[in-house]
């Protein structure tokens, strides 16, 4: 099964143990130990910031897309990975490369040993002094977790700061008062410098704004025009991936004054995008040969503005859906099974991949149970799969945890490139 290497998984493993407690959302960590690294901070590309519930993945996919369509080098930093760490940082174009990235990290490591500093917070300096060091048009930096507290959020003047849709998710970090989780994400909004928005429900919208107008940021919102202007073959399926990608389409002229990427390139990137485990279609490979005449299909959405985007692609398919589903324990079931009524899919709980704190299949079953749908506990994703084909569906879904997609992607030997 593919996976870290074992001289990446022992550098990256040195940082663990370097900040016991529970995680407590702060910048002062990260901001030292960028100091101790020379503040590669200050020697960034232009930077897009991206924040939000939903989308943020897809929405930089389709940026990347975009802007190399014309012809601009592009870093990409994004999170979590799905089957390597490696899929963090990309570097004009290219994943990193173990030797360089474990270079880095060792550097990270010696500046910041005896200090105290959350993993996330020593991988995402990892990260800026690798992007300092590699010439690129620009940076694109996907938030972590919230927005004014994530590590991320050390960069003083972005070029454009972009906010995904915004929605109930980390509640045991953001809290379940949605007017604070949009002003948590509108923290990455900076003085002076422009700032963009997808479609927001009013009360986030009126959060996202207030902050842009205090700290006199321009405020863009997405247009619904620039929806409808999408090309129909989208390279991501789900007409909720249509607003990510005019997002994205409305950021990169914006950063590019509407003169450096044209339509062609926003078009041909739209196109051509590529981004694992959203509403994928499995190769031929070890997962699928489990239940060899069905198709399988894999999205790593988890909380429930996620769901209802996957159930409305799932009403435009033909025949019957099986859910394959693990989460983690912190999530929202309920919340995420409710979309899926009018589908009325079955379900098939397993636990979650090796290592995270996954939901009990039992009680996930019950959870799904309680939204209206008929659910059975399982084992293991084998046992799952095959219960889900004795049914006589057509298709199944794995689905419910980004953990879950790349454990299933690395067992089925597709590597995210």
């Amino acid at each position: 099964m593919i996976g870290n290497s074992p001289a990446l998984a022992e550098a990256l493993g040195r940082f663990e143990g370097l900040y016991p407690e529970t995680i407590e959302l702060s910048l002062g960590r990260v901001l030292t130990a960028l100091d101790l690294l020379g503040r590669p901070q200050d020697k960034l590309p232009p930077v897009i910031h991206v924040a939000g519930t939903n989308g943020k993945g897809s929405t930089c996919a389709f940026m990347r897309a975009m802007m190399e369509a014309a012809g601009l080098r592009v870093h990409v930093f994004t999170s979590p990975h799905l089957v390597r760490f490696n899929e963090r940082i990309r570097l004009a174009g290219q994943i990193v490369d173990d030797a360089r990235l474990i270079d880095w990290l060792e550097r990270t490591y010696t500046a910041i040993e005896g200090h105290e500093i959350t993993h996330f917070e020593a991988t995402t300096a990892t990260a800026l002094l690798a992007f300092s060091e590699v010439p690129a048009d620009v940076l694109i930096l996907e938030v972590g977790l919230g927005g004014s507290y994530d590590a991320t959020n050390v960069i003083n003047q972005p070029a454009l700061s972009v906010i995904t849709p915004v929605d109930f998710d980390h509640k045991a970090f953001l809290g379940s008062d949605l007017r604070k989780i949009a002003g948590e994400k509108a923290g990455i909004i900076k003085p002076g410098c422009p700032a963009l928005t997808a479609i927001q429900r009013k009360v986030c919208d009126d959060v996202i704004a207030k902050r842009a107008d205090e700290v006199g940021a321009p405020l863009y919102r997405l247009k619904a025009h620039f929806i409808d202007a999408m090309p129909e073959d989208l390279g991501l399926l789900g007409e909720h991936q249509r607003a990510n990608a005019a997002l994205a389409a409305m950021a990169v002229q914006l950063f590019g004054n509407s003169t450096v990427i044209d339509q062609d390139a926003i078009f041909e990137g739209a196109r051509n995008v590529i981004w694992p485990a959203r509403m994928q279609r499995l190769k031929k490979g070890p997962v699928t040969d489990i239940v060899p005449s069905l198709e399988v299909w894999l999205d790593g959405g988890h909380n429930p503005h996620a769901a209802r985007a996957i159930a409305k692609q799932l009403q435009g398919l033909p025949g019957k859906t099986a859910l394959v589903t693990a989460m983690l324990a912190s999530k929202d079931s309920i919340g995420y099974f409710m979309p899926f009524r009018e589908v009325r899919p079955d379900v098939f709980t397993l636990p979650n991949a090796p290592g995270h704190q996954g939901a009990d299949p039992q009680a996930l079953a019950e959870a799904a149970t309680n939204a209206g749908l008929k659910a059975t506990a399982c084992g293991s994703l084998e046992d799952a799969m095959k219960a889900a084909a004795a049914t006589g569906v057509d298709r199944i879904l794995i689905c419910g945890s980004l953990y879950l997609a790349g454990d299933v992607l690395a067992r089925n030997e597709e590597l995210p490139t």
